[in-house]
This record gives structure tokens, sequence and C-alpha cells, in this order.
């Protein structure tokens, strides 16, 4: 009688530990990456995606999330989540990767919250095209994360700084790409591509006066001390994505893929209803450290706009493709 207790409970002993193996092979912890450090925004985003996923799979599914660009910077982080290395991330498009990228960077491709809204809903063209870009890298698209407007942070007085017919006689640091570039020279600016590490010196010093190529945000977190006005002219948009490795994707069970889709639903609807509110904030977090916030209506916009599509949209066609361009842009013209 004594030997059979023992061998019942190596048994279940057995049967436990096979059990807790056999969870530990189905639950799956998925590496996700984005750019932001700890406790912003989107830090804060993707982790209440994390909870949401655990809770709807009764901890099948996790996330551990890598903040601040841990995993490497996006560009290389696209890469990797191609090749399956990593798993998911949260970021902007790399244009290295795919030269037709440049199109989502387009200056006044959509010029307020309402037309960012409408172009990047899933479904849109626009969205659709994006999808398949990614999809040519074997990286499926789960959500957009719109971030913000971009706008110009001066460290001088610039007079009719709203008229992009003005002369303004200001050297703005711009990031080492061509609309940029363009859209500063043809609305009154001086363009100077620089890296973004050393942009912040260079204003500081005097080489440039401004900076273009970022919003409220990131010139309150990186710029505050050197910007004595902001000027939100909604220059262009910026939209990070939520993906997945597509082979990852397709290696989930059915349920823990519907899991996803809808937690990374409810992702962009929470963002899309506080995106808005988030930038505000940020402008006016610019303004208690002593900006200026210059009044821009929705004639300078259009302005600005103008300019950017007649003159700054066709040279960029010719460099991703007039055929294939024309037809993403047409939506928009």
């Amino acid at each position: 009688m004594k030997k059979r207790i023992e061998y019942s409970t190596l048994a279940k002993s057995m049967l436990l530990a096979l059990t807790l193996a056999g969870t530990a092979a189905e639950a799956a912890t998925l590496k996700i990456s984005h750019v932001r450090p700890q406790g912003t925004a989107i830090d804060k985003d993707v982790h209440q995606l994390s909870d949401e996923l655990k809770a709807a799979t009764d901890g099948s599914l996790k996330l551990k999330v890598y903040a601040a660009n841990a995993l490497g910077d996006y560009t290389v982080v696209q890469e990797r989540v191609s090749l399956g290395a990593i798993d998911m991330a949260v970021q902007p498009p790399s244009a290295g990767a795919d030269k037709r990228f440049q199109v989502i960077y387009m200056p006044y491709m959509v010029k307020n919250w309402n037309d960012a809204r409408e172009a990047y809903t899933p479904g849109s063209p626009l969205r659709n095209t994006i999808d398949e870009l990614y999809q040519a890298q074997d990286i499926k698209v789960l959500a957009a994360w719109p971030v913000y407007f971009g706008g110009i942070a001066l460290n001088k007085d610039v007079d009719q700084v709203t008229d992009p017919a003005h002369d303004k006689g200001a050297k703005l640091r711009v990031p080492p790409m061509k609309s940029f570039q363009m859209l500063a020279d043809n609305t009154g600016f001086i363009g100077s591509p620089l890296p973004f590490s050393e942009a912040f010196t260079a204003v500081q010093t005097g080489v440039v006066d401004g900076v273009m190529g970022s919003g409220a945000e990131g010139y309150y977190a990186s710029f505050r001390d050197v910007t004595k006005s902001y000027v939100p002219l909604n220059t262009h948009f910026e939209v990070w994505f939520l993906q997945i490795n597509a082979e990852r994707y397709a290696d989930l069970d059915d349920e823990d893929r519907t899991a996803l889709d809808q937690a990374a639903q409810s992702f962009e609807q929470r963002r899309w209803e506080s995106a808005q509110a988030d930038q505000a904030a940020y402008e006016q977090r610019l303004a208690d450290a002593g900006a200026t916030i210059v009044e821009v209506t929705d004639a300078d916009i259009n302005a600005y706009a103008d300019v950017a599509r007649q003159q700054i949209w066709p040279e960029i066609m010719k460099d991703i493709g007039q055929d294939w361009a024309e037809q993403v842009l047409a939506q928009f013209k």
C-alpha cells in the first residue's frame, strides 16, 4: 500500500510538471520596441496595450516593452521586425527600407486633425498603401498612433513668419530629408540639414536660428531652453505604426490573434481621442517655459500648403516613382 501511495504521488507530481511545461510552452511573450522614454504618452499606451492583451488572453500572450530605442534606432528595429528578430514595434516608418515611405512625410499632405483621421483610418486608400509597403517587408500593421502636427521653433524674432512668400533671413535646422530642405527653402527660410544630435548645439551657438521637423512635444523635450517662439504651421503630420512580424502574427492561435487585433484597435482609437489635446498641452508647456506661441490661421496653413503641393510635391514624386506617387496623392490635391 505504501509503495502504491508513493507511486501515485510521484505520478501526480510528474503530471503537474508536464501541465506547467505545456502552459509555459503555450504562453508567448512578444518583444515590443518604441522610441520614447519611459513615462511618455506612447510608453503609457503600450503598457496599457500589454495589460489589455494579458487580460484578454488569460496571460497566454504578453508583451515585454523596450522603451527609448533600447533595441536600436527605429531604422534598425524595422529591419529586425522584418527579419523576425524583434516581434513588434511602435515607431515611424523608415524611408531607408523603402523610399516610397517618404510619401508619409510629404509636407501638407493633410492640414488638420479631421483630414488626418480620415486619411489614416483603417481601410482608407492611404492606410491600404501603408499596409502594402510594410507587407512587402513581412510586417503586419496593426494600428496607427498619431503623434502631432509639426511646426517651427525659433530662437530669434522673425518678421511675417506666417507668410511663406516673405524672405525671413532665418536659417533652420531641418532633418536630412529632401522634403524638409525644400519646404524651408521655398517658404522664405534657409534650410540647413543637420543630424538631430547636433541640432541643440547649433541653435544654442547661433549656427542656425531655429528648428523645423518636429512638433511641440519634441521641441519641449529637447529645445525648450533655446525656443523663444513656436509657430504651429502644421508643416507635416507625424504618425507611427504598431507593427508585428507577419510570420509571428500568422503563428498565433486564432484566439490570441483576435485578442491582439481588438487590443490594437482600442490602442488606435484611444490615441485619436487624445492626440489633439496632447499636442495642445505641449504647446502650453512651451509657453510656460517662456516661448511665445505665434497665432496661425487656417489661411496661413493653406498658403504654406499651396507652396508645398505646387513646388515640393512634384520633386519628391520623381524620387519615389511618379506614377505610383500620383495615385497615392491624387486624393489629397
